[in-house]
């Protein structure tokens, strides 16, 4: 059996690619997610390239002396390259019409393949525990690909930091929140 912990980045300053944590972001990440992965014999650690997402797993990676390795892969869904006043209800829409797409921006399905080009990676792999670090909404496709009822009001639910896994056996893959498991 196989462990790919999916982690929504800690709280962060802002969405930039440079965004960092802030104070609280600081505080889960040295407390709660260290906790949370402490006994779970993680083999290797992926995160997204930005920096919120970085730091959010640096102070467990630094402890159990794993290297991160980056994955272009795991940045956030780019809903559109324009600002749009409406855009929680253009996210809305992704979900139910998984190929809508605005401009400059990706669809769901797009997203969620570029996610899942990792995840299948991993899997292929012979390490058994794995942590991925990335955003709300790719972790909510990547979700949502292996429980098709996970969407929009789910991803409003997400914390952050937010904690899933990924089982994969022989009988198949399954996705569970891990969150009961952890304070935040």
């Amino acid at each position: 059996m196989k462990n790919i912990y999916l982690v929504r980045h800690c709280k962060a300053e802002g969405q930039e690619p440079d965004a960092s944590l802030t104070k609280q972001g600081q505080e889960d990440a040295a407390g709660t997610i260290v906790d949370f992965f402490k006994d779970k014999n993680i083999e290797i650690i992926v995160s997204s390239p930005f920096v919120r997402a970085i730091d959010t797993i640096k102070p467990f990676s630094k402890i159990v002396k794993k290297e991160i390795l980056i994955d272009e892969r795991l940045k956030e869904r780019v809903l559109s390259s324009i600002d749009l006043d409406d855009w929680l209800i253009k996210l809305e829409e992704t979900y139910d019409d998984l190929d809508i797409k605005f401009e400059g921006g990706e669809s769901s399905n797009e997203a969620m393949r570029r996610g899942l080009e990792v995840i299948k990676e991993l899997i292929e792999m012979p390490e058994t525990n794995f942590v991925v670090v990335t955003h709300g909404a790719l972790l909510s496709l990547i979700i949502k690909y292996y429980k098709k009822a996970f969407g929009f009001k789910e991803w409003k639910t997400m914390k952050n930091p937010d904690i899933y896994c990924l089982e994969v056996n022989e009988k198949g893959t399954t996705v569970q929140n891990a969150k009961t498991n952890y304070t935040s």
